[in-house]
């Protein structure tokens, strides 16, 4: 996050974040299927570190959108 980031910078970064969170939670399921039908524990590792990634989008979404919310009902929505 940046200070001089605008209210619709700041959605927009957490717009982005959220389908990043999207996409790694579509690869940890896809991961853990392959796990369930091969018991191969490369691909449930994989699934944990995807699950570590969305998790951390998911934060960095929340954070950009609270800095946006805060951007725009201070006045001057910069």
């Amino acid at each position: 996050m940046s200070d001089d980031k605008s209210t619709a910078g700041n959605m927009l970064d957490a717009a982005k974040a959220k389908i990043n969170e999207g996409a790694d939670r579509l690869r940890e399921a896809g991961h853990n299927a392959a796990h369930a039908m091969t018991g191969d524990a490369h691909h449930k590792a994989e699934a944990l570190e995807d699950r570590a990634k969305a998790e951390l989008h998911n934060r960095e979404a929340n954070a950009e959108y609270n800095e946006g919310k805060r951007e725009a009902t201070d006045g001057d929505g910069k």
